[in-house]
C-alpha cells in the first residue's frame, strides 16, 4: 500500500491491480485505465488542494436515510435513479444527454436518491456532472458511481458534491474496502458496497461497521456485462443473504430492472432499494418513467 503524504486516507492506492498489459475483461480494462485517469486529475488538482476543499465542503446529506424514508412513504424499494449517458455494452443510451435536466426529472418523478456516472472513458461520465447537478439545487442525495481504486477519488467525489460512493467487492479486497469505508465516513459519506456472488457477500459481511452502509447486488456480470435478475434471488436466498436480512442491512438491487414486475421480484427477494439507469434515462419523459416503474400512478 502507498502511504499518505497529505493526511489520512488521501494518498491511499490499491495494490495488485490487473496486469498493466493484459486486462482479461471489461472490468479489468476499466480498472487498469483508472490509474492513468487519476494521474491526470492529480496533475490538475493536487492532493493537498483536494483535501482542503473536502474539509471546507458543506456536510454530506444522509443517503441511506433518504432511501429508507422514501421506501416507508411509498411501500416500494427506495429508488436510486442513475444519470447515465452510455455504457461499454450498449454504447450511447441517451444521445440528448443533459445531466441536470435528467436529475431534476428523476427528483420530480419520485426518486429517493441519484447515482451519477463519473467514469469518462467507458461511460462518458464526468465528475463535473455531479457538480452541475448539486449546483442546480437538486435535493436528492447523490451517489458517485465510480470505479474507486484510490482514496483520492473519494475526496474528489465529496468535493464534487457526492454524498455516497460506490465500492466494488470484485475490485477491492476487504482490507481496502475497510480503508475506503473509513475514508468515506470521515467525510460524512455513505458507501454502497457492491457484490456479484454469494462468496463476495460472505466476505464483505465480515467488515466492521458495515451496518452503517449499504450493500448492493449487481445482476450484471462485470466480466461479460451480461445481466440476470435471478442473481438477486439466488444471493438473497443464500445463508449470507439471510444474514443480511437478520442484521437489517439495506440491500440495493442493481441492473436488469426494467418493469414494475422486476421491482416486485427483487422486493420479494428482500431488496430494500433499487438502482435503475438504462430503462429510465432513455425515456422521453423521465419523471413519468419513474412513476410508472414504481407504480406510483
Amino acid at each position: 500500500m502507498v502511504c499518505c503524504r497529505c493526511g489520512p486516507f488521501v494518498g491511499f492506492k490499491v495494490n495488485d491491480l490487473p496486469d498493466l498489459n493484459r486486462p482479461q475483461n471489461i472490468l479489468e480494462e476499466i480498472v487498469w485505465y483508472k490509474t492513468k485517469e487519476i494521474e491526470v486529475f492529480r496533475e490538475k488538482q493536487p492532493l493537498v488542494m483536494l483535501q482542503a476543499r473536502a474539509k471546507a465542503a458543506p456536510p454530506a446529506r444522509d443517503f441511506k436515510a433518504a432511501l429508507l424514508a422514501k421506501a416507508r412513504q411509498t411501500g416500494k424499494p427506495g429508488l436510486i435513479a442513475e444519470v447515465k449517458k452510455a455504457s461499454p455494452s450498449k454504447g450511447v443510451i441517451q444521445p440528448n444527454f443533459n445531466p441536470v435536466k435528467i436529475a431534476q426529472a428523476y427528483e420530480a418523478g419520485g426518486a429517493a436518491c441519484l447515482s451519477v456516472l463519473t467514469d469518462e472513458k467507458f461511460f462518458q461520465g464526468s465528475f463535473d456532472n455531479l457538480t452541475k447537478i448539486k449546483a442546480a439545487g437538486v435535493n436528492c442525495p447523490l451517489l458517485c458511481k465510480e470505479f474507486i481504486v484510490e482514496a483520492y477519488q473519494i475526496f474528489k467525489a465529496r468535493v464534487s458534491g457526492a454524498d455516497a460512493v460506490l465500492l466494488i467487492a470484485a475490485v477491492l479486497p476487504n482490507q481496502d474496502l475497510a480503508y475506503f469505508m473509513k475514508a468515506a465516513r470521515a467525510l460524512g459519506m455513505c458507501c454502497l458496497i457492491e457484490v456479484h456472488t454469494e462468496a463476495e457477500l460472505s466476505r464483505v459481511l465480515q467488515l466492521e461497521g458495515l451496518d452503517e452502509h449499504l450493500l448492493g447486488i449487481n445482476n450484471r456480470d462485470l466480466g461479460t456485462f451480461k445481466v440476470d435478475l435471478a442473481v438477486t434471488q439466488r444471493i438473497m436466498d443464500s445463508s449470507a443473504g439471510q444474514e443480511v436480512q437478520r442484521r437489517g442491512i439495506v440491500m440495493v438491487g442493481e441492473s436488469g430492472i426494467f418493469t414494475p414486475e422486476d421491482v416486485a421480484f427483487v422486493q420479494a427477494a428482500g431488496v430494500g432499494a433499487i438502482l435503475v439507469g438504462e430503462s429510465l434515462v432513455k425515456q422521453g419523459d423521465v419523471a413519468t418513467g419513474v412513476k410508472q416503474l414504481l407504480s406510483l400512478e
